[in-house]
């Protein structure tokens, strides 16, 4: 039998939430860059920044460049707990790929 591989980080085990945390993790989008990237509505990615920023996973800041426009990336404790849930699921991925030893 296989070993039993580590739970994922709920928050950012949900389609849209991976995709939007590897964005935060990699840079600093604005709204309307998440918005497009994503193919998702304004209320709808309202709604996922509102809950990174209630675990303390989200930062914003108003740019002033140009058109004023606000951008987002991920925290110290949100990049923390991104890697965290890659590594899970890296983990997930080479327990499916180890090989179980069963030869019935």
């Amino acid at each position: 039998m296989a070993p039993v591989p580590p739970v994922p980080d709920a928050m950012f085990h949900q389609p849209v939430r991976t995709r939007l945390g590897l964005l935060l993790y990699v840079g600093e989008p604005s709204f309307s860059q998440l918005k497009a990237s994503l193919s998702i509505t304004d209320g709808n990615l309202d709604a996922h920044l509102k809950k990174l920023g209630a675990a303390g996973y989200l930062h914003s800041r108003m740019v002033l460049k140009g058109r004023p426009h606000t951008v987002y990336c991920l925290s110290d404790s949100g990049s923390a707990a991104f890697r965290a849930y890659l590594d899970v699921l890296k983990a997930i991925c080479a327990t499916a790929e180890a090989p179980t030893g069963d030869t019935d």
